[in-house]
């Protein structure tokens, strides 16, 4: 046997370790599917769902397991779409939302919904008209976060059998045609109107208010200084009285003598009072003062 009869046989046996080698390193490839942190990766078996593949390093079955969904699972925002509504007041609105959502079980959403945006947009679509038609113009305007949140439930409950989780759902704004608004501005304007009418008129009734409790107090302090100066008058009238009883006459004179001279001083003293009345008896009183004012001092 020589070297040429070898030859087929080493050359056969090379073709199939290549062959076999060719064959490993492609099932290598093919059973090894590397998921990056943001995806999600379908896999299915002869047609049917076999697997969903997680982020990382994962294992399949070559020639017979294909990914046939490789799905984001990023959070992703619909475009902003604007619908028009009747709120229960019969006012139509156009109100502009944006919604956000993120796929959390990507076999329930390949095999159970084709458009999942256009899906879940008809979805916010209804029920912002349900919504807003169960509530009045004002109650639109003023209870928007209540609003919103009941459309994010709702929203939330519809899509769930597409294993898809609305993380924000947002009213952006609530637009109405030019009559309703001018309406709108009209009655605002009338409102502000009344309301500076009430409040001038609390002002006035405040003011008057207040000036009665100042009369009040007035009246109040003038009672009171009145019975002061007649505690003082009684307790003068008691003294005068008991000199009298202790004296006699001459303390009575005395006391007359004395005011008469008291209301001369004052008539005197006024300003530009250059004449003076003076009693016929004026003289005789100032005698009978000083007269008696000698006969305390004895």
């Amino acid at each position: 046997m020589n070297l040429m009869d070898f030859l087929p046989g080493i050359g056969g046996g090379t073709i199939v370790v290549g062959l076999l080698a060719l064959f490993v390193i492609i099932s290598i490839f093919l059973g090894v599917r590397i998921v990056p942190q943001s995806e999600k990766y379908v896999v299915e078996r002869f047609g049917r769902l076999k697997s969903v593949l997680g982020p990382g390093i994962n294992l399949i079955v070559p020639f017979i397991d294909r990914v046939r969904h490789k799905v984001s699972i990023l959070e992703r925002q619909l475009p902003n779409s604007s619908q028009d509504a009747i709120t229960a007041d019969n006012v139509l609105v156009q109100v502009e939302t944006s919604v956000f959502y993120r796929i959390l079980q990507p076999e329930k959403t390949v095999y159970r919904i084709r458009d999942v945006d256009g899906a879940i947009a008809t979805t916010v679509a209804g029920i912002v008209r349900s919504e807003i038609g169960k509530m009045e113009l004002d109650e639109v305007q003023s209870n928007r976060s209540a609003l919103i949140s009941s459309i994010k439930q709702l929203v939330e409950s519809a899509v769930d059998d597409w294993g898809i989780e609305v993380t924000r759902a947002e009213i952006l704004d609530v637009n109405l045609d030019e009559a309703t608004r001018a309406a709108m501005l009209q009655q605002l304007n009338a409102e502000r109107a009344r309301r500076a009418q009430v409040t001038e008129a609390e002002g006035k009734r405040r003011a008057v208010e207040l000036q009665s409790d100042a009369e009040l107090y007035a009246a109040e302090q003038k009672a009171k200084a009145r019975r002061v100066q007649a505690d003082a008058e009684a307790y003068a009238t008691g003294v005068v009285a008991a000199a009298i009883q202790d004296n006699g006459i001459e303390a009575a004179q005395y006391q007359i003598a004395l005011k008469q001279v008291e209301s001369l001083t004052a008539l005197g003293e006024g300003n530009g009072k250059q004449t003076i009345i003076v009693p016929a008896d004026a003289m005789e009183a100032f005698g009978n003062a000083f007269k008696m004012l000698r006969g305390v001092a004895k």
